[in-house]
């Protein structure tokens, strides 16, 4: 497994991460032992980064990474787990808001550390930027968990520029972690040179963009019960008729490099900066394997060039996320 570094003061780790949160949530039911064997098959390849969060299924998602480490001895000191926190949510499932102050930062943390069954997490990030909390005090916080030794890094999210140089200020930011892929370029004119200027390293999530640039989906593919991609604009109508046609453009390129969408979806994501750690989503082991197949694709110049005529940055159809989650993002203001 090659590796790389978050940023320059955050921890050695896998070019490729694991993205837990499917596992647990958002995107219809998930088979447990499928999901613990392939959090065993990612730390068999060598993947080091788990990434979850308090609020993927109400905490479910971090017992299930408990138990996947639990039942490989040895797996703790060899994983590095970044948790996102702050999310408010009801019994029902519904959002209720972020909560960034220093007290709930340090709240979350303890509840996180006895589900996880650890004494620290390794990279500890709120999940959204609380509007009604300066950044700083925020960040302040987890500093102190950092000084108290019960987190080794600290990580911000989908947030935008400004402040990613307010909190830089306050203390050292390992990485940010936010949406970038062949379908989500919106960190490139702003976010990312300015994580580059700072130092910052960048977690890839939605590389894949939910699925959609996978290889694997379908307009016909129904969408189960609880799947947020029946409600995601990307995934509607006429929305999601462009966008796959762009995936056939890809599937071209993909075909004469005898790869598969999806590997040259991270493959690209993966050229595009030693700085960058993308994060697959897979709940099952063959989408795992197919994965990681991208380690051995190599872009050269022809091959990036023909990536961004058929996918030009602009091409895609629909948001992100639906208006009303649009507003929460830090990074789209």
């Amino acid at each position: 497994m090659r590796t790389r570094t978050l940023g320059t003061t955050g921890p050695r780790t896998s070019a490729i991460g694991l993205g837990c949160m499917g596992m647990s949530a958002l995107y219809g039911e998930a088979d447990r032992g499928e999901s613990i064997a392939t959090v065993h098959a990612a730390l068999d390849a060598g993947i080091t980064l788990l990434d979850t969060g308090d609020f993927y299924g109400m905490g479910h998602n971090e017992l299930l990474v408990r138990e996947a480490l639990a039942t490989r001895p040895g797996s703790r000191e060899n994983a590095l787990i970044s948790v996102k926190f702050g999310a408010l949510r009801e019994a029902g499932g519904g959002w209720l808001g972020y909560d960034g102050r220093p007290e709930a930062v340090h709240n979350f943390l303890a509840y996180s550390l006895q589900r996880l069954g650890t004494d620290h997490v390794d990279v500890y990030r709120i999940a959204r930027l609380d509007p009604a909390v300066p950044i700083e005090e925020t960040v302040g916080a987890i500093a102190e968990e950092v000084e108290a030794g019960r987190v080794r890094h600290i990580g911000l999210s989908e947030v935008g520029a400004q402040t990613l140089r307010r909190a830089a200020a306050v203390a050292p930011i390992s990485d940010l972690q936010i949406e970038y892929s062949l379908f989500s370029r919106g960190i490139e004119p702003e976010i990312l040179p300015t994580a580059r200027e700072l130092g910052i390293g960048i977690t890839a999530y939605g590389v894949l963009s939910r699925g959609l640039l996978s290889g694997h989906w379908s307009a016909q593919r129904p969408v189960a019960a609880g799947d947020f991609r029946a409600h995601s604009p990307r995934f509607s109508g006429e929305n999601l008729q462009r966008n796959l046609s762009l995936v056939e453009a890809l599937r071209t390129i993909a075909d004469d490099k005898g790869a598969t969408v999806a590997q040259i979806a991270i493959a690209w994501v993966l050229a595009r900066g030693e700085d960058i750690v993308p994060l697959v989503g897979a709940r099952r082991r063959d989408r795992l394997t197919e994965a990681l197949g991208a380690l051995e694709v190599t872009l050269d110049e022809g091959d990036l060039a023909a990536i961004e005529r058929a996918v030009p940055h602009d091409a895609v159809a629909g948001t992100r996320y639906a208006a009303d989650q649009m507003e929460h993002l830090d990074s789209e203001k």
